[in-house]
């Protein structure tokens, strides 16, 4: 969870366009940012992928792979909350049986480098019930792949977290035919309009457009951004909202896929010499990854968390020492706004200062309004620097959370999976039954 709150402290005094703010911005509610994650990738067979395996594993079924010739049985998979077939209305009725529909894509497709499927993988706000993360995912697929022609295998998951699963990481995997689906099945030429880059940004926006409307409805605070930190900073920028800017000024982490988490949980990633290219003149070149590689995809978060939390601090410590300097000037005008004459209360001044004002010399008065204008604009300015404040102490604390996180998650890892074999540098898996 992070303060969807934005950099750059020197101009954060500036005065608004539309002038000063009636009520302090500190009595709003606070918006946070929830996790968001929506990738696709298609299923290649030049992988040595098999959509009947995946489409099983995701559904925890068991499903004859006719073209491999053998039973793929994830039965005994944990996780699996829930998984369904949803296709065109009129479509045959074969395409709604997971194994008749995925068989019949395989034997569809005659080439080794042939794309299967389509893969989307989305996280699912953790906020929102068990009926209410459904509810999502079937709007959202009915409303962009369905009415498209898209036969859609939907497999929602939940954590597992006597597996060291994060709590949090309920997501669902959308398994997508490339061709129109109708009365006769599924038809012979793949429809290429889908793998248009304008496609898929549209898909991510819709996503998060549908995530925001169900958490709104929940009445609850948080919402989820498909741009990325570069863009949300800009627009930030742009809106003059330099709190949220602040916030989101730091480093992106990447995405630790099934690959990745295999091999560090296995062992040691060591870096090696590779060939590379296919030079005909001077060959194969080698790339020498023990010279810029830093370690797994897990060791680079973590370091990346390290960092923003380190910018983080200084940006906290910047921002109470304006916060303290700020209010030793406004306790400077207080004072010099008491010493003035007044014929009304003595906290008249602080309600209507033209009254005071009228009752001066031309000079005095003139001095008088200055003050009362730069402690007004004073007043401003503390409000936003107590926002800041508050902002990244929050972000701060999200990026040390986050890496506590992965640094626990990989010693469970280690510890339940890993078992040293008799012999140096040797391991080998010891996995928990399932």
């Amino acid at each position: 969870m992070e303060w969807r709150t934005y950099t750059s402290l020197r101009d954060i005094g500036a005065r608004p366009a539309q002038g000063w703010p009636k009520e302090s911005l500190r009595d709003k509610k606070a918006e946070h940012v929830a996790s968001y994650h929506f990738s696709v990738q298609p299923v290649k067979r030049s992988e040595g992928r098999s959509v009947v395996a995946m489409a099983a594993y995701r559904a925890g079924a068991k499903l004859k792979d006719e073209r491999r010739g053998i039973d793929v049985d994830f039965q005994r998979r944990r996780g699996v909350v829930h998984s369904e077939i949803l296709a065109p209305e009129g479509a045959a009725e074969w395409l709604l049986d997971r194994e008749s529909l995925w068989n019949g894509v395989e034997r569809m497709e005659a080439r080794r480098d042939a794309q299967l499927a389509r893969e989307i993988n989305m996280a699912l706000p953790h906020e929102l019930s068990a009926e209410e993360q459904l509810a999502l995912v079937r709007s959202f697929v009915q409303e962009q792949f369905v009415t498209l022609g898209m036969v859609a295998d939907i497999a929602i998951h939940a954590p597992v977290v006597e597996k060291g699963d994060d709590p949090r990481n309920f997501h669902a995997h959308v398994l997508l035919t490339m061709r129109q689906a109708g009365g006769g099945g599924l038809r012979r030429v793949k429809t290429r309009e889908w793998n248009s880059e304008n496609m898929l940004a549209r898909w991510r926006a819709a996503w998060a457009a549908l995530q925001n409307e169900a958490l709104q409805r929940q009445g609850l605070s948080q919402r989820v951004d498909h741009r990325s930190l570069a863009v949300q900073r800009s627009k930030a920028m742009e809106r003059g909202d330099r709190v949220a800017a602040a916030t989101l000024d730091r480093a992106p982490e990447i995405h630790v896929g099934p690959k990745a988490r295999k091999a560090s949980r296995q062992r040691t990633p060591k870096s090696k010499v590779k060939l590379v290219g296919r030079n005909l003149k001077k060959g194969k070149r080698p790339l020498r990854y023990f010279e810029f590689d830093q370690g797994s995809r897990r060791d680079w978060n973590m370091r990346t968390l390290r960092k923003n939390a380190k910018g983080f601090a200084k940006l906290v410590a910047r921002t109470e020492v304006r916060r303290t300097r700020a209010r030793q000037r406004l306790e400077r005008y207080d004072r010099l706004l008491r010493a003035y004459p007044s014929s009304a209360s003595k906290l008249q001044w602080k309600r209507s200062s033209p009254l005071v004002a009228d009752r001066l010399p031309g000079r005095r008065a003139a001095k008088f309004a200055h003050i009362w204008r730069r402690r007004r604009q004073l007043l401003w300015i503390i409000d936003q620097l107590d926002r800041l404040f508050l902002a990244l102490l929050g972000i701060r604390e999200s990026q040390l959370t986050r890496h506590t996180a992965w640094a626990n998650r990989l010693a469970w890892r280690r510890a339940h999976h890993l078992a040293p074999l008799p012999g140096p540098g040797r391991v080998r898996s010891r996995w928990l039954p399932s």
